[in-house]
């Protein structure tokens, strides 16, 4: 390390040469707000000085502008559908040199075993993953996920190297209530001197005082500005998304200030690989940024040293000698548009490019998790007595549901009799992880679902299988095919299956590529909505994966019933 450290001071210095240089660079500096022109020198991995320097290999920037490499500071893998080997190919081309991921939906499926395979996975990849310890696994206590995760679980995870902090913590009413259980979990994040995310949605006054007095420091969950304004007031960051299903960026950046704005990050939550492949990463929240009038400075600036901060990520997040050599070459500073990447001093993507090898850590330990036992159409069999029901209302654009009431017709035994004219399914969930044959059902309007059946195993954050259709022998079928598969998503018309996309990966991540997953979700969109009449106000998989969250308003449902999510209870599906 001392010999390091001399030679860093050394090129530093300019006695000796750098590893590397860029050249003719229009450097954005984040701590003043100010462009210069100038050369970046690169020693060991890091930026050793900028000024007038000499290089053993030498880019020539042509005039580019030369910014931080992209953090983003909240995502899930696992809701990309693609493994961590192929999120960083995917990713480092758009300017992103690290990530602050959460893998709670694969520790909900798998237990520690599944941190384990990310960490591992990380490991093979550019992309610098840096990973937060799930805080709720189950999600709330009232879910059948495929692991439990108390705080004795978390006292040696939360202090390996590669973790981060504490992930978000999603059962906020317990944390408001000061509940044993989640208190314990957050005393072991501060006791390892680490940050603990939050997810707060809808709450404000004195509940939003007590949770933020824990000293959880984050949410990612604000959909106004009044939201984003208490967050900020209560010294908690506000982490703007810009997700496939949740947009809120445009609407936050309304509340953004001079004043505030350095409490402020960028994050994508989730992201499918048609978003990433169409639409970019965190250079496409940039660009949102300046169409709704933001300075770019100030821009990128909340993509990098406001997310390194409060990460304590100290090593990076800027263009200045010590830190490390993440760097990014931009066109300009309007379209984003990324010529070159660097992370750690190598040059790793070049203009859309990812340059290194991959090679993919072995799965078998996430795989083979679809367990079903005792199941039939039975189970989709309800029995009711009143033809008024509370039904999930689905909210476009959004993850956010209504609670409705919605008048039913029903057969002499009280099932539902469906009527085409009439936009209301049954939906139901059905436990996958022990084969203990829990299923629960309930009713979704505004889905559009006409034809057939839609299965996944990808529900957050139990995981467990949801399905929707126009009858229960499709459901049934629907269900039993995508068991076959080890997962994934699966729709079925007349009984047949008509598309798919599994994902062995622990229900959750193929193995194929990011383009491969991008044209199978393209087939289905646009068989759920030529073939199964769904909606085109609706993305038909991201909207029914969060069907099942109990911890996101107004109505769910989870594998034990029908969960108002206002009340913090389950309801019956009978309106009273």
């Amino acid at each position: 390390m001392k010999e390091k450290l001399k030679k860093l001071i050394d090129v530093a210095a300019g006695r000796i040469p750098a590893d590397v240089v860029i050249k003719n660079c229009r450097i954005v500096n984040v701590f003043t707000g100010e462009i210069s022109d100038g050369t970046i020198a690169f020693c060991e991995g890091h930026i050793a000085g900028i000024g007038d320097y000499e290089g053993q290999k030498e880019f020539d920037a042509e005039g580019r502008y030369a910014v931080p490499g992209f953090i983003d500071s909240h995502i899930h893998i696992e809701s990309s559908y693609v493994r961590p080997e192929e999120i960083g190919r995917l990713l480092v081309p758009h300017g992103t040199s690290t990530i602050v991921a959460d893998p709670h939906e694969i520790v909900n499926v798998c237990g520690i075993k599944g941190l384990d395979y990310m960490m591992e996975a990380a490991k093979r990849t550019a992309l610098d993953i840096k990973y937060m310890l799930p805080s709720c696994v189950p999600a709330a206590p009232f879910e059948d996920a495929g692991a439990v995760i108390g705080a004795a679980e978390m006292e040696e995870p939360i202090l390996r190297e590669g973790i981060l902090g504490l992930g978000e913590f999603m059962n906020f009413p317990g944390v408001i209530n000061a509940a044993d259980s989640d208190l314990e979990k957050i005393i072991i994040a501060k006791k390892a001197g680490k940050p603990i995310d939050g997810h707060v949605p809808g709450i404000s006054g004195k509940e939003l005082n007590a949770y933020a007095s824990t000293g959880i420091l984050t949410d990612h969950e604000c959909s106004t500005v009044q939201e984003m304004k208490e967050r900020l007031e209560r010294g908690m960051y506000v982490l703007m998304r810009q997700g496939s299903a949740c947009h809120n960026l445009r609407t936050l950046l309304k509340g953004l200030t001079p004043e505030n704005s350095r409490r402020c990050l960028l994050c994508s939550d989730d992201r499918q690989p048609r978003t990433i492949l169409h639409e970019g990463h965190l250079d496409n929240h940039l660009r949102i940024c300046i169409d709704e009038g933001v300075d770019p400075v100030t821009a990128i600036r909340m993509a990098t040293l406001n997310a390194a901060e409060c990460y304590g990520l100290k090593d990076r997040g800027a263009i200045a000698p010590g830190y490390r050599a993440d760097v990014v070459l931009l066109d300009d500073l309007k379209d984003f548009h990324v010529s070159r990447v660097w992370i750690g001093g190598e040059l790793t993507a070049e203009e859309g490019r990812y340059l290194p090898e991959i090679e993919f850590y072995d799965t078998s330990s996430v795989k083979g998790s679809v367990v079903l036992k005792d199941f039939s159409a039975e189970k989709f069999k309800m029995h009711l007595k009143s033809n008024v029901i509370n039904a999930i209302g689905i909210l476009p654009g959004g993850v956010v549901t209504e609670k409705l009431a919605e008048k039913i017709e029903l057969d002499k035994n009280g099932e539902f009799v469906r009527n085409p004219e009439v936009d209301l399914v049954k939906v139901a969930v059905v436990e996958r992880h022990h084969g203990t044959g829990k299923a629960a059902c309930g009713f979704l309007k505004g889905y559009g679902i006409k034809k057939g059946a839609i299965a996944v195993s990808v529900a957050h954050d139990s995981h467990n299988i949801i399905v929707v259709g126009i009858s229960d022998e499709e459901m049934e079928f629907a269900v039993n095919s995508l068991a076959r598969q080890e997962g994934g998503i699966v729709l079925v018309k007349e009984g047949k299956v008509i598309e798919s996309m599994p994902l062995p990966i622990a229900g959750l991540m193929s193995e194929e590529s990011g383009e491969w997953v991008e044209k199978k979700l393209t087939d289905i969109h646009e068989k759920a909505a030529s073939e199964l009449g769904i909606s085109g106000e609706v993305e038909p998989v991201m909207t029914l994966c969060f069907m099942s969250l109990p911890v996101i308003p107004e109505l769910k449902l989870t594998a034990r019933g029908l969960f108002d999510v206002t009340s913090f209870s389950f309801i019956p599906v009978e309106h009273e």
